[in-house]
């Protein structure tokens, strides 16, 4: 009975809430498409980033730094997926403990990804940090106390404070500090929006943040952080001051995998067959899938929640294998390494609400850890459906 009525409470506040919150949220400041196209972040230059569509000349400067490097192009790139970003610091950690794990010319992050990447950038020196963000219980606090209200006031279903909180704790001067000492180097670190204003990706260059010397650097910094990892409707959108000439506006910035789930190469190079690197040896790509890319069957039931799941999670497969065999195919005609590894067929799924169980994350970082450890991690080409497969060895 309780438990009745407390749902009934829950439901009458927050349709006593709709029209309150629609009065009281704070109007933004209007700006064009124009100022959009031509925004720079207050005290930043205009380099730390990017669009994504850009053409391929707007990253000479990316590449120019990566081409630089004594040593063969590496290029780590980490996908979203929430709490299966477990993995990914599992495969981190075991990939140093194979003794294989290489430095990396290149980090980019997209989601669970952009929280992972600084810390894969700075080297097994952060494994550990890595190892307590994912299987500690931290990050199951993120999705504890959902708030009907703080959903429909914009503050997403479980606020941000406890995101911000888990960035700025291990975002700090001292990090930012690492990172531009190794962006000097040549390296380079790139985490992805997506502006909503705009609805087009952003590429945030993190090391040139790190390296700007700007009072705001370390806020800026966390914040795209934050930005990349604010799932819509789940954690409220971030606020990020710009300009264009002398009019100052916000935009709004939510999680990259709104735009792409992971982030390999910009399109215009996927697109135009463009070099963006020297053979100075073999170049390589590693893809880490915090998530799952094979197809898998299941009746769904007939269910407006279960489809709607059932959608997202059939969307989000095909546009992960869209991404990669694209980048498998731009390596092909390069002559670079691709190598790719993803949560396989073996780890059970669960239901969205339970990715952040402690004891899944521990489950997955530990089935990472050990297939990179026993250096049974990198496939060559995107996996075959099994369905299929079966089907053809019993033609």
């Amino acid at each position: 009975m309780f438990l009745r009525s407390h749902r009934v409470r829950g439901l009458l506040a927050a349709l006593i809430a709709a029209p309150v919150a629609a009065c009281s949220s704070i109007p933004r400041v209007p700006y064009t498409a124009a100022e959009a196209a031509v925004a720079t972040v207050p005290g930043q230059a205009p380099t730390i980033r990017y669009w994504a569509d850009a053409p391929a000349s707007a990253f000479a400067g990316v590449s120019r730094a990566a081409t630089s490097q004594r040593e063969p192009f590496t290029y780590l790139a980490l996908s979203g997926g929430g709490g299966d970003g477990a993995y990914g610091a599992g495969v981190l950690n075991g990939w140093t403990e194979s003794g294989r794990r290489p430095v990396f010319t290149l980090v980019s992050g997209v989601s669970t990804g952009a929280l992972i990447a600084p810390f894969a950038f700075l080297g097994p020196a952060y494994d550990a940090t890595l190892r307590e963000i994912y299987t500690s219980g931290i990050a199951s606090t993120l999705v504890q106390s959902p708030s009907p209200i703080n959903l429909l006031i914009g503050d997403g279903l479980f606020g941000d404070q406890r995101l911000r909180d888990l960035v700025g704790r291990y975002v700090t001067p001292e990090l930012l500090a690492e990172i531009a000492e190794e962006h000097r180097k040549g390296r380079r670190l790139l985490v992805v929006t997506t502006n909503l204003d705009s609805q087009r990706a952003v590429i945030w260059d993190m090391g040139a943040i790190a390296a700007s010397g700007q009072p705001n650097a370390v806020a800026l910094f966390r914040d795209v952080l934050t930005a990349s990892a604010s799932v819509p409707a789940v954690f409220p959108a971030m606020l990020i001051d710009a300009q264009a000439g002398n009019r100052a506006f916000q935009e709004l910035h939510v999680d990259g995998a709104v735009a792409t789930p992971v982030f390999t190469l910009p399109e215009a190079y996927l697109a135009q067959d463009s070099r963006v690197v020297s053979h100075r040896g073999r170049p390589n790509i590693y893809v880490i899938i915090n998530g799952r890319i094979e197809p898998s069957f299941d009746v769904v039931e007939n269910r407006t929640l279960a489809i709607a799941s059932r959608t997202l999670s059939t969307v989000g497969r095909a546009r992960a294998r869209a991404s990669l065999a694209s980048t498998a195919a731009f390596a092909r005609r390069n002559g670079i390494g691709f190598n790719l590894t993803y949560i396989d067929r073996r780890q059970p799924e669960v239901a969205a609400q339970q990715g952040f169980d402690t004891a899944y994350m521990r489950a997955l970082f530990n089935d990472g850890y050990e297939k990179a450890r026993s250096g049974a991690l990198w496939e060559t080409t995107l996996p075959r459906d099994s369905v299929l497969a079966t089907q053809a060895s019993l033609q």
